[in-house]
């Protein structure tokens, strides 16, 4: 047998006889567990190398151990877009933290809101041992059928909420209650909410500024129903406005629905960091100092290294969800039932709210001859 043997021809019988040693514990040489020595492995993958053999067919081997190796990872919308998003990146650094160490592969796959059909052939055709929907939304529950059938465990990090779903939570009632109580006690009474939602189970079409409490449980966002129903137990006469999109335009336009109302709103929540600093924008556009005259939060803590402001926000541990979401895999791939967990959010204050404007007035009128 030399070297120049055809890679094809080589089994891991011919590398064990060369190694001098059983075609199992050959087999254990490329593998990441198992018992030999550093030094009997380095002499395996010698002979493996002298022979032209690279290892096991990944087919075949996955096909006996009835495992891949690979972990689907489910994000909301298109992968680009995912990848825009401060929270999705901090949530993945965690997540391949905890899988890198599991050695395990992470195959991305989009979630395209409102084309489940496309998204559940894609995923039902991926070999994978485990999935993982990295953002929360209702938006997956097409995808959820074909994993079923597969007995494919699942791990959802706010989302999808089902009995066969290991859930990592996050405290978000009680960080929107909190947030609203601060922003209550600096005077605030005049409040609107700038939120997302999905395209499924939104309420009111964007841009139409409607009472907070408007259709509520017809948003099937579990993440956001929840804390707008927190924030309405603090005010209850808010408005809210649906923002049709994740990022800055979108922020920027639907706080500038609110803003240019015969009474604006003193005070701007909203429901994620990006559209706050779209808000921002739509402030800065109608000559208004925050907070001087408008107090503007957020919501996530995301790491926002472009904008000029601390905002006054809620800090979700992002990439600690992502390491949750890890072990969690771990544990199921390992045979467990690991059970859901609810992460705690933390108050940060900033410099985008303070107390109501005494002498500014409210009016659109009043301001423009301001």
């Amino acid at each position: 047998m030399t070297s120049t043997r055809r890679r094809s021809s080589v089994t891991i019988a011919d590398v064990a006889s060369r190694a001098g040693v059983s075609t199992s514990t050959a087999s254990l040489a490329f593998r990441t567990t198992g018992s030999i020595t550093d030094r009997t492995r380095a002499r395996i993958l010698s002979a493996a190398g002298e022979l032209g053999y690279a290892g096991p067919n990944p087919v075949a081997r996955s096909l006996k151990s009835g495992r891949t190796g690979i972990v689907g990872v489910v994000v909301a919308e298109s992968i680009r877009r995912a990848f825009q998003s401060p929270v999705t990146i901090a949530t993945m650094d965690g997540l391949s933290e905890e899988l890198d160490a599991l050695d395990v592969g992470q195959l991305l796959v989009p979630g395209r809101i409102g084309a489940g059909a496309s998204s559940s052939r894609l995923l039902d055709s991926m070999p994978v041992d485990a999935v993982v929907f990295l953002a929360r939304g209702e938006q997956f529950d097409d995808l959820l059928p074909g994993l079923r059938a597969r007995r494919i465990p699942m791990v959802g990090i706010e989302g999808p909420h089902a009995d066969d779903i290991v859930l990592v939570g996050i405290d978000d009632d009680r960080g929107a209650a909190e947030l609203a109580r601060h922003v209550r006690s600096l005077g605030h009474t005049g409040v609107g909410v700038v939120m997302r939602t999905t395209r499924l189970g939104a309420s009111a079409p964007a841009g139409q500024v409607v009472p907070i409490a408007f259709e509520l449980e017809a948003i099937a966002n579990r993440t956001i129903r929840g804390r707008l129903a927190a924030t309405a137990e603090v005010f209850p006469d808010a408005v809210r406005v649906e923002a049709g999109g994740r990022d800055l335009e979108a922020g920027e336009a639907a706080a500038a629905r609110l803003l240019d109302v015969a009474r604006p709103p003193t005070a701007l929540l909203a429901q994620n960091d990006l559209l706050a600093a779209g808000a921002l924008r739509a402030a800065a556009a109608r000559g208004l100092d925050v907070p001087r005259d408008l107090t503007i939060t957020g919501f996530d803590g995301a790491d926002l290294p472009w904008l000029d402001r601390r905002l006054t926000t809620v800090e979700q541990p992002l990439r600690e969800r992502g390491r949750v979401a890890g072990r969690l895999v771990s544990e199921l791939l390992q045979g467990g039932s690991p059970g859901g967990v609810v992460l705690p959010v933390s108050f940060r204050a900033g410099d985008t709210a303070g107390p109501v404007a005494t002498s500014w007035p409210t009016s659109r009128e009043g301001r423009s001859a301001r």
